[in-house]
C-alpha cells in the first residue's frame, strides 16, 4: 500500500501528518495489509502490461516497497526507483536494484528521468492539483512505456444496503476529504485523464476484495477507521459506538458488504512522438 507523496490537502492537512502518521506503532503493519489485499493483482497487470528484463521502474509512493521488490524479484525488472515523502519503510529492506529517494513527487522540479514504467497505487487519490500531477507523471514515461494508476474508489452507493460497514466507510471518506483532501469520486474518470495526457491506447480494470473474517482486507479498513476515527466523529455521521459496531461487523461472520474497489487505469506513450503537455 502506498503512501502518498506530501501536499497540502483542500481541508489543511497533509497526508500522513494528520491522520497516517508514519511514526505512528503499527502503521508499517497498516500498509502491508493493504499490500496482502492487492500485490497480486497490480503484479499481475504490470507483467501483464510486460515488466520485465530491461524495464527501469519508477514507484511513486512507494510505502513499505512491496511492489518495488516484487516487481525485481518476481518480474525481473532491471531496476526501480522508489519515492516516498518518507522512507523509513523503504529503507529497513533493501534489495539490489532498488533506488530508494525521499521526495515530493508532485513538485514541480521533480525530474527523475524517463522510465518504461511509472506506477502510483493509492496516491492520485489523496492530492490537490491531481490533473496537474497526472500530466506531469506521464512526461515521466518514456516513448512505449506506461503510466498505471490505482486508487479506491466507493461502492457505498445510497442502493448499497444500510449495514455497519457502510455507515462507517461512507464517514470515513467523508472526514478524509474534509481533512486531508481524499476524493475518490473522480477515480473512474482516469482512462479519459490519460488519454488526455497524450496516453493510448489507454485501458482499465477494478479488482474488489472479499471482504471475510480476518482476511488482510478486512484487517486493513478495521486499522484504517481507527487511525481516521477522529476526522470520521467530526462528519457527525458516526460516533464512538458506530465505529466500534463496525469493526466488530469486519470481524463476524455477519458481514455482507463490497469492499471498496480498487480501479486501475493505465495509459501507454506512443513510440515516436511525446506526450501532450
Amino acid at each position: 500500500m502506498s503512501r502518498a507523496p506530501r501536499g497540502d490537502a483542500p481541508g489543511g492537512g497533509r497526508y500522513g501528518e494528520d491522520v497516517f502518521r508514519p511514526e505512528a506503532a503499527g502503521e508499517g503493519e497498516r500498509i502491508d495489509y493493504g499490500a496482502l489485499a492487492y500485490d497480486d493483482i497490480t503484479l499481475a497487470r504490470l507483467r501483464d502490461l510486460g515488466a520485465g528484463p530491461g524495464w527501469r521502474c519508477l514507484d511513486v509512493g512507494a510505502g513499505t516497497g512491496t511492489v518495488a521488490r516484487r516487481l525485481l524479484e518476481e518480474a525481473g525488472v532491471e531496476s526501480v526507483l522508489a519515492v516516498d515523502r518518507d522512507v523509513r519503510f523503504l529503507s529497513e529492506r533493501p534489495v539490489p536494484g532498488l533506488d530508494v529517494r525521499e521526495a515530493d513527487a508532485t513538485a514541480p522540479d521533480f525530474a527523475p528521468g524517463r522510465f518504461r514504467l511509472v506506477h502510483a497505487r493509492f496516491v492520485l487519490m489523496h492530492l490537490p492539483e491531481r490533473e496537474r500531477v497526472l500530466r506531469a507523471w506521464a512526461e515521466l514515461v518514456e516513448p512505449g512505456g506506461v503510466l498505471v494508476l490505482s486508487d479506491a474508489v466507493d461502492l457505498t452507493s445510497d442502493r448499497a444496503p444500510g449495514t455497519p460497514y457502510t455507515e462507517v466507510m461512507r464517514a470515513m471518506w467523508q472526514g478524509l476529504r474534509d481533512t486531508i483532501g481524499t476524493d475518490v469520486s473522480w477515480v473512474p474518470s482516469y482512462p479519459d485523464l490519460l488519454r488526455g495526457a497524450g496516453l493510448a491506447p489507454v485501458a482499465a480494470e477494478i479488482h474488489v476484495p472479499p471482504l471475510v473474517p480476518g482476511s488482510p482486507i478486512s484487517r486493513f479498513w478495521a486499522d484504517t477507521w481507527e487511525r481516521s476515527r477522529a476526522a470520521m466523529l467530526a462528519t457527525g455521521l458516526v460516533d464512538d459506538a458506530a465505529v466500534d459496531a463496525a469493526i466488530l461487523y469486519l470481524h463476524s461472520d455477519a458481514c455482507a458488504a463490497l469492499s471498496a474497489g480498487m480501479v486501475t487505469a493505465w495509459g501507454r506513450r506512443p513510440e515516436g512522438r511525446e506526450a501532450a503537455g
